[in-house]
Formats: C-alpha cells, sequence, structure tokens
C-alpha cells in the first residue's frame, strides 16, 4: 500500500476522532450549556499537535499555516463577540472556536466560511423556531456550541 493510502487513513481517523469529541462536546453543551476546558483545551492541543505534523510529513507547510490562521481569525472573532455580548458567547465557545477554526482552515478557506456562516445561520434558524413556538424569548439562553459543531461539519461536507 503507498504512503499516501496511509496518510489519507490517518486523515480520516483524526477526523473521526474529532467527530467523537465534537458529539460529546454537542451533547454536553445541549444539556449544561458548558463546554469544559478538560475536553476543548487537550482537543485543540491535540490538534494543534497533528497540524504540525502534517505540516512535516507532507511538507505542505501552506495548510498549517491556513490552518494556525483559521484559528485566529475563527477564536478571535469570537473573543470579539464574547467582549461585546454581554454573556452571549460562551469562554467555552470562543475556545471552541479556536478549535474548529483549525480545523477549517486547514481545509481551506472556503471551508472555514462556510463552516463559520453555517452555525450563526442553524443558530438563528433554531431560535426562531423556539421564539414561534413560545419555548423561547430574547432573554433565553441557548448553546451555540452544537450549532458551531453542526457548522463545522456542514463546511467539510459541503466545502
Amino acid at each position: 500500500m503507498p504512503s499516501v493510502a496511509w496518510y489519507d487513513i490517518a486523515v480520516v481517523v483524526v477526523h473521526l476522532a474529532l467527530a467523537g469529541v465534537g458529539i460529546w462536546l454537542l451533547v454536553i453543551d445541549a444539556r449544561t450549556h458548558r463546554l469544559p476546558n478538560r475536553i476543548v483545551l487537550p482537543a485543540l492541543a491535540a490538534t494543534a499537535c497533528l497540524v504540525l505534523a502534517d505540516a512535516l510529513v507532507t511538507q505542505r507547510g501552506a495548510s498549517s499555516l491556513a490552518a494556525f490562521a483559521g484559528m485566529v481569525i475563527l477564536g478571535g472573532f469570537y473573543a470579539v463577540l464574547r467582549a461585546v455580548s454581554r454573556g452571549g458567547i460562551g469562554g467555552g465557545d470562543v475556545k471552541l472556536a479556536a478549535l474548529i477554526g483549525l480545523v477549517l482552515g486547514w481545509h481551506g478557506w472556503q471551508v472555514l466560511a462556510i463552516g463559520a456562516a453555517a452555525a450563526f445561520v442553524l443558530g438563528a434558524l433554531h431560535a426562531l423556531v423556539l421564539m414561534a413556538l413560545r419555548r423561547a424569548d430574547s432573554s433565553t439562553r441557548i448553546a451555540f456550541g452544537p450549532w458551531m459543531i453542526i457548522g463545522a461539519v456542514l463546511g467539510i461536507a459541503v466545502g
């Protein structure tokens, strides 16, 4: 089996592991409105190490640079939202955004844009449905992590 096949298998395995972490975080955030540091930060660190390893193995530094730029851009955007939203965006969302930005950036700018936008569109639609059903109002707290994760998956699938 050629080495490219092993690389492709490794990429799939990493994405499956990230999907598992994403499902775990999605369930936790939906139930508790928390994204625990004990899950998000190790996932971010491990993914950053894998992105660096990818650059060394494939000698495609551009993908790694895009990944780290995506991490800074999406994480920074969420940090700004947190600062201006008065608690609407939590610290866990900011850290999850950095992780998602790292992964989506590795895939490319289009994937990053689609994944980031999809999170907001899906989250807004969810909030509107809840408001239409009178299960929420403008002061209701809604977990955003699940929509960030689903948006990231859509970004990878569509982008």
